[in-house]
């Protein structure tokens, strides 16, 4: 897992070029990241570097959220977009989405509804159903995302599991990981998705039903469609929606502008024959397998070439050698944890930024099953928590 690393930067130049985007309307010196970058294709790029935390791991609680508070509006947003980006394949294929763009609308949306983005007063240090103590309520949430402690591995085992999201990292329940403002977008993210997947295996949801039903079983728990119930949906999702389409039309997805719940400038987002997913899309959500298409390097002897295609177990060096497999190292730091895990699932999610090396791909193989997918993850999260052996991998299908 990286280190904390955060550090502050910004991008002024004459005019904005969005390639691949609708929106042109931020001056340069709004925004954060570099304006030649072509979003839709390729993400913000993480301008702040935020790591996989916002802060240290051996930091108290006090400076955990010390550190969170200081967040400006325009943090906020993009430590969402940097989650949001490391997972774009997962999300644009479970949300039915492609424009990327509207997804970070979207979690700015739920950021707003839930916290007001910070208001640029308390960043993404916002926690809420505390007074029982640490954990003890369903309801007990932090951050931008306003994330329950329901969405962790090892919280209260009566709260309903939130085990159904593989292809994310699912983190076990402390201090540390809860207050923590880029672990807690993950695991909002990862709990939008769990009821994603409810509402199309359960709950047979199609189109933009789904992301509503996801949103609001984040609100109350279920993802069943209500329609004798338009107040579970007027005054969350829907109004969630009216609330991201705002920061997309409007032009504020990259600076410090935030609105608020019921704020009468996103009004007319609010119209529309009561249809205020229209601008959403004809969207179609799937449950389809997240399998990145695997990379192909060639590697050329003294009197031939040789294609090595990075999911199969045997490849081919300069000298025709082998090289080595440890299986499990996936990040090919020479050790074996919990950050292999990690690193197949950032691969997994976008194979662009965080794509592992072909020695990595072997090293990742460890399910018995030929390719690397989710359940290579699971497999090293199940050795972390000892529930299988080094010496057992890879594992033998049966």
């Amino acid at each position: 897992m990286r280190l904390f690393k955060r550090a502050v930067c910004s991008v002024t130049a004459a005019m904005i070029l969005l390639c691949g985007s609708a929106f042109n309307t931020s001056a340069a010196a709004d925004i954060a990241h570099d304006p030649s970058r072509d979003v839709q294709a390729e993400g913000v790029g993480n301008p702040f570097d935020y790591g996989e935390r916002n802060t240290p791991a051996d930091a108290s609680t006090e400076e955990i959220r010390a550190i969170n508070h200081k967040m400006t509006v325009q943090e906020v947003k993009y430590a969402l977009y940097k989650e949001i980006d490391e997972h774009w394949e997962l999300l644009r294929v479970r949300l039915g989405q492609d424009e990327r763009e509207k997804v970070y609308a979207l979690f700015l949306g739920i950021g707003t509804r839930e916290s007001t983005l910070g208001e640029g007063k308390v960043g993404a240090d916002h926690e809420t159903a505390f007074s029982q103590g640490f954990g003890v309520s369903s309801a007990h949430a932090y951050g931008t995302l306003q994330t329950a402690v329901t969405a962790f591995k090892d919280c209260d085992p009566t709260f309903m599991p939130e085990d159904n999201v593989p292809e994310m990292y699912q983190y076990s329940l402390s201090e540390s990981t809860f207050y923590d403002a880029i672990i807690s977008n993950h695991m909002g993210i990862r709990k939008i998705l769990h009821f994603v997947e409810i509402g199309i295996n359960e709950e047979g949801l199609e189109g933009y039903q789904v992301v509503r039903g996801a949103l609001k079983g984040f609100n109350t728990g279920w993802c069943d469609y209500q329609e004798q119930n338009p107040g579970y949906y007027k005054d969350y999702p829907d109004e969630i929606i009216a609330l991201a389409h705002w920061y997309y039309d409007e032009g504020h997805l990259y600076d410090n502008e935030f609105t608020w719940t019921n704020d009468q400038r996103a009004e007319k987002y609010r119209s529309g024959d009561n249809n205020w997913w229209g601008w959403w899309g004809d969207v179609k959500p799937s449950m389809a397998e997240i399998q990145q298409a695997q990379p192909v390097t060639s590697t050329s002897t003294s009197s031939e070439t040789t294609t090595m295609t990075t999911t199969v177990s045997v490849s081919s060096s300069v000298s025709g050698t082998a090289p080595d497999v440890k299986y499990g190292d996936a990040n090919c730091d020479g050790n074996v944890s919990i950050a292999d895990s990690t690193a197949i699932l950032q691969h997994l999610g976008n194979r662009d930024k965080y794509g592992l090396s072909a020695q990595g791909m072997q090293n990742a193989d460890v399910d018995g099953q030929k390719g690397v997918t989710a359940n290579d993850a699971l497999v090293l999260q199940k050795l972390d928590a000892g529930l299988c052996k080094l010496a057992d991998l890879p594992l033998e299908v049966k």
